[in-house]
């Protein structure tokens, strides 16, 4: 049996619409729909299929974030994920890696060992990454902008204004496998479990979500003005803000804690956490 799992509120609140759309010929016409938002035990659900079934999980890294955390060990069935977001930074990472196929990615393989960050009390795996700082403050925003509208969210001009006017650098201590280091005017401070977030932006270029050591990327943003931040932003784009040797530190590791020294906004795969002052990363 195959069944399409979906996300309504994915790519703007078109998620339904999105995914008939393009599966449209690509799949049997037996096929169940299912509203992840809607499922009562999505890990239940999943764990009573057998490897004769298949998903088709159809969404963006939220969507991908939400199932991960409901699963209840090692699935037997086959799941193709189908990028139907308004961001897909983990569709943008595979691709990056050469293994995008054809109109889906065979999920399973990518869902095994992921790192967790426990943060305001709660533990969650996730696929992409953390943004603590302006990435974190423009996914609230954004937030607050969806609830009031139906519009895409420009978090172009979000983070333009963030970083100009509204949003104020924290001061950070980041300690990566028991080594501390204090930040002043810290604009961001990410723990990447692959290249990608917020969009398409590549925070960490060298980062390999196989690696044999399995470690996420620490990358720090600090000690710019908002000028100098806002001329070299745009640089993220295509990991090349790393070339900033005195504003960009990056660090690898497997245990992670971050602290700023006034809450600000966390963002998990692109899912908003406000009031945060700390979250720790481990694998």
């Amino acid at each position: 049996m195959q069944f399409v799992i979906y996300n309504p509120l994915a790519n703007n609140k078109t998620g339904l619409a999105s995914a008939k759309t393009f599966l449209d010929g690509k799949i049997d016409s037996d096929v169940e729909y299912k509203d992840v938002t809607a499922m009562d035990d999505v890990g239940a659900f999943v764990g009573n299929l057998t490897a004769d079934d298949r998903i088709i999980l159809a969404g963006g890294d939220g969507t991908i974030n939400r199932f991960v955390n409901a699963l209840n060990g090692t699935p037997a069935c086959v799941i193709d994920y189908l990028a139907a977001g308004s961001g897909n930074d983990f569709a943008n990472d595979v691709k990056a890696r050469g293994e995008l196929n054809g109109d889906f990615i065979r999920l399973n393989k990518y869902i095994e060992d992921l790192p967790t960050v426990t943060v305001n009390g709660m533990t969650k795996k996730f696929i992409n990454g953390i943004g603590f700082g302006i990435d974190g403050y423009c996914c609230e925003k954004g937030d607050e902008f969806r609830a009031k509208s139906d519009k895409p969210v420009n978090y172009t001009g979000i983070a333009v204004k963030g970083v100009l006017f509204h949003f104020k650098p924290r001061n950070a201590t980041v300690t990566v496998d028991g080594k501390t280091v204090s930040f002043k005017k810290t604009w961001l401070a990410a723990s990447m479990k692959g290249k990608f977030y917020g969009g398409g932006m590549m925070v960490a270029p060298e980062q390999d979500r196989f690696a044999d050591d399995k470690q996420v990327s620490v990358v720090v943003w600090h000690g710019t003005g908002r000028l100098t931040t806002l001329m070299r932003f745009p640089k993220i784009f295509k990991g090349e803000h790393v070339k900033f040797t005195k504003m960009i530190n990056i660090y690898k590791g497997s245990e992670v804690t971050v602290a700023f020294d006034k809450p600000t906004a966390l963002q998990i795969d692109g899912e908003t956490v406000l009031n945060v002052t700390e979250y720790t990363v481990k694998i």
